[in-house]
């Protein structure tokens, strides 16, 4: 199978996506919105895991539909649409955190973890500190770094659709998502030893 110059697998077209991206060429304000219900709850996960504020995390990704919408007219709808949104969302969330100086926590814990572990409060404490140590790692990291493993570990996205997404070949995501999981473990280590040495 043919590959792009950039060694990456193209991504098969969606011929409902791509008549829609026509019509809102054709001046269609209409036609975007279903492309926003498609994508907005996985570009605003992706702000979330860069901004650590849900109200950052709507603004940016709303933003991002908003630049994407008055840019569509030079968008060649033989491609597919969320690694161009994708491409948008990363730079004004590192544009957003440029300003901001640093970035807040993201609560890795949910409701559900929560609830379960209200009966052994040792055990939810231990879990909320090692979320908040392993979110401090990923924080240190570079942007590329931190943009791997948030598709792989926010998002769950296969080594293709990072691919995609990414506009690199699926090795390169692989060695990419493996380097930078040694860069984050090396970032936990004083923190692992610590907690091994308190259980000993």
């Amino acid at each position: 199978m043919d590959t792009d110059r950039a060694g990456v697998m193209p991504q098969a077209i969606d011929e409902r996506e791509q008549a829609l991206i026509r019509r809102c060429q054709a001046g269609d304000r209409e036609a975007f919105a279903p492309l926003v219900v498609r994508y907005r709850s996985r570009a605003a996960s992706f702000a979330l895991a860069w901004t650590g504020s849900t109200e950052d995390a709507l603004d940016l990704s709303q933003e991002a539909f908003a630049r994407a919408f008055r840019a569509i007219r030079r968008f060649d709808p033989a491609r597919p649409f969320y690694p161009w949104l994708h491409r948008i969302l990363k730079n004004l969330c590192l544009n957003h955190l440029g300003r901001a100086f640093r970035l807040r926590e993201v609560p890795l814990i949910d409701a559900g973890e929560q609830a379960d572990d209200a009966g052994a409060p040792d055990r939810g404490l231990e879990r909320e500190e090692a979320c908040r140590q392993v979110w401090e790692g990923i924080r240190r990291l570079g942007p590329r770094d931190r943009e791997i493993l948030i598709l792989r570990e926010f998002q769950h996205l296969t080594y293709a659709e990072a691919a995609v997404v990414l506009g690199i070949p699926r090795g390169t995501v692989m060695s990419r998502l493996h380097q930078a999981r040694l860069r984050l473990r090396r970032e936990l280590d004083p923190y692992m030893a610590g907690a091994r040495g308190g259980r000993g």
